[in-house]
């Protein structure tokens, strides 16, 4: 088992039943949800909750994770290392809550998955989607490494669509 990446500012962790208040606020606040998609239901985010352990069991050393400022100890959003929507691709994803946007937690954490996805996990590529409308989640993804490809569909709408080759495999 591998160690979940700190960065100077942030540590991971495991999401569980319990944390049930915070995520149904990141999958509900108007603010975030604005450029991804329809809030959840309470019904559909207790489901993810009651399935998240088997995530983290069919997806070794990945899945979703709250994001922990560790100066204050407080849940600032969350950050993902898993597979893109019904492919096997792995994709790096964030969200914050509003009051800590504009601090760079978003690419301080989503930086450490991907070196933490090609060093520790040798996967092949890391991959992230955005809509058009989003476009500091464009820039959080090109800071990462990770470059514009086309547009695609994923999670039932069209996407930018950004990846990034593991640069330790492709030197070899």
């Amino acid at each position: 088992m591998h160690t979940l990446p700190e960065t100077q500012n942030l540590r991971l962790r495991r999401i569980t039943p319990d944390d049930f208040d915070i995520y149904y606020l990141l999958n509900t606040e108007p603010q975030i949800m604005a450029t991804i998609g329809p809030p959840k239901s309470a019904e559909v985010v207790r489901q993810y909750l009651d399935n998240m352990e088997a995530d983290y069991q069919r997806w070794p050393n990945m899945g979703r994770f709250l994001t922990i400022e560790k100066a204050s100890g407080n849940v600032v959003g969350l950050h993902l290392l898993k597979p893109l929507d019904q492919t096997h691709m792995i994709e790096v994803g964030y969200r914050l809550l509003p009051a800590y946007w504009g601090r760079g937690y978003a690419t301080e954490m989503a930086k450490a998955l991907v070196q933490y996805g090609f060093e520790q996990l040798n996967l092949p590529q890391v991959v992230g989607i955005t809509t058009d409308a989003n476009v500091a989640s464009q820039h959080v993804l090109e800071k990462c490494g990770l470059r514009f490809q086309g547009k695609a569909f994923y999670y039932g709408a069209e996407q930018r669509f950004y990846s990034a080759d593991n640069p330790n495999l492709t030197a070899q």
